[in-house]
């Protein structure tokens, strides 16, 4: 074995995935596991705890899988981490804990995400839950919105005694996870409902189709209601446009509602009750994550898929894995390309978009290299459907209907950094409802933070 190197992972071959939506990485087996595992050289000081948003004891659990300790490492894990077969998954390991892995200066970091998955799985698969025992304190805290952050923040608030109940707006809890990322990146029956259940098991509740700010507002949970306090962590999920001609055309869609058509209401599926188009030439305008994700949505529902992005492609933002994953598959890269019309035909229907070829600029005192267009380069690229990735805001309804709530000029909650206090006392905020969009482990790591939080200003209250 060449320690030098990971251990591969299993994927499904690029021709048969790219007509399916099962999942692409197939996981490592017990043995494959050990070995991998045995790459790791347990560091006294371990440089990837200090990577990781929320503190998993990486040395630990890895040392365990090495002596084929699997429910072991799972306890560790579980220790930091509710949704550790979620953030096995999607996290950004190469940007996170294994960019710290000593390991990796002289060669390929341990395959610290592969090996939280393995964990994982191997617990789900024999109905481990989670250590759960804990004495209520008889203080309620409500939590707004199932996503990553929420979950995090509710089941360390459930660890600490409080009686938590979590609101989510839709008709599934999940969040981002449910709506947002993929049945072939997070396998929802198998993977994200089995976490939710762990979280229920611990003793964390769900009101599910209640629109904070609608059904109820926060004013209420906390002056009539009878909750001591108040986790924000509703994402960002109202979608940016470029504000070109041609965008309200029939054909343009936000990847948001192309991805919530697909994941949460499953409409890929032949038998959905829910339409979505199946175009034969995609654009995809972006180059984040979210991008990628509609872009291997589109190619598995049968069209030719382009990612048209701005710069270059060493600026792409999305995980390295992810652009190779989608290039393997097929989806067509047109970078340095930005969209400046999109043209309809004689009924509305979007039938091209007029672009223009752009090149980067010397970096500026930040390193950026601004992109700008190239005089005289503009073309046509025929397509009939247009879907926009270039970013998501907070929805401003809860900021909107909460008294003494700040809100920036990006419309995100402002909250303290360390402990998640907004302006108004007794609520607090995390995740990219405050960020705006990041990825799930950091969402997750203000929820952490916050719970502490949380647990701190009522601890405090009660020593009044």
């Amino acid at each position: 074995m060449d320690v030098k190197k990971k251990v591969p992972i299993s994927e499904q071959d690029p021709k048969v995935r790219a007509k399916n939506f099962d999942e692409v990485c197939l996981g490592y087996t017990k043995e494959e596991a050990m070995l991998e595992a045995s790459r790791c050289l347990e560091c006294k000081n371990p440089l990837c705890v200090m990577g990781c948003p929320v503190s998993v004891p990486i040395p630990e659990f890895i040392h365990k899988v090495k002596e084929g300790e699997f429910d072991q490492a799972f306890k560790i894990i579980c220790e930091c981490n509710t949704l550790p077969a979620i953030c096995g998954r999607v996290c950004p390991q190469e940007s996170q804990c294994e960019k710290k892995c000593i390991r990796g200066i002289k060669g390929e970091a341990v395959s610290i995400g592969k090996l939280e998955r393995f964990v994982a799985d191997n617990a789900r698969e024999k109905c481990m839950r989670p250590p759960h025992s804990h004495e209520k304190n008889g203080k309620k805290v409500a939590v707004i919105g199932s996503g990553p952050a929420s979950l995090a923040c509710a089941g360390d608030l459930v660890k600490y005694g409080y009686d938590v109940t979590v609101f989510e707006a839709l008709h599934e809890a999940g969040g981002v996870l449910i709506y947002g990322i993929p049945e072939f990146r997070l396998p929802k029956e198998a993977v994200v409902k089995k976490e939710i259940e762990f979280i229920k098991h611990m003793g964390v509740k769900f009101e599910l189709n209640t629109v904070i700010g609608k059904s109820l507002t926060i004013d209420q949970l906390l002056d009539d209601e009878g909750y001591d306090a108040v986790f924000i962590g509703s994402g960002a999920g109202l979608p940016k446009f470029m504000g070109i001609k041609g965008e309200s055309a029939n054909g343009v869609f936000s990847a948001n509602e192309y991805l919530t058509r697909s994941n949460l209401m499953q409409a890929y599926k032949e038998d959905s009750s829910t339409p979505i188009m199946r175009a034969k030439k995609v654009a995809v305008v972006g180059g984040g994550n979210v991008a990628m994700d509609a872009a291997r949505t589109a190619l598995r529902l049968g069209s030719e898929v382009h990612i048209v992005y701005r710069r270059s492609e060493a600026e792409l933002p999305a995980r390295a894995e992810e652009v190779h994953h989608a290039k393997e598959e097929g989806v067509i890269f047109d970078t340095l390309t930005s969209p400046v019309e999109i043209i309809t035909d004689d009924n509305g229907e979007v039938s091209a978009m007029k672009c223009v070829k752009m090149k980067l600029t010397e970096p500026d005192a930040s390193g950026r290299r601004k992109p700008v267009i190239i005089e005289g380069s503009e073309f046509l690229m025929e397509v009939d459907m247009v879907i926009m990735s270039i970013g998501t805001t907070p929805n401003p309804l809860i900021a909107s209907t909460t008294n003494g709530l700040d809100i920036n000029d990006r419309k995100c909650i402002v909250a303290d950094s360390i402990n998640g206090q907004t302006s108004r006392e007794g609520v607090f905020a995390g995740g990219d409802a405050v960020t705006g969009a990041a990825t799930v482990i950091l969402a997750m790591g203000a929820g952490r933070s916050a719970a502490v939080g949380i647990h701190d200003y009522l601890s405090a209250k009660d020593d009044k």
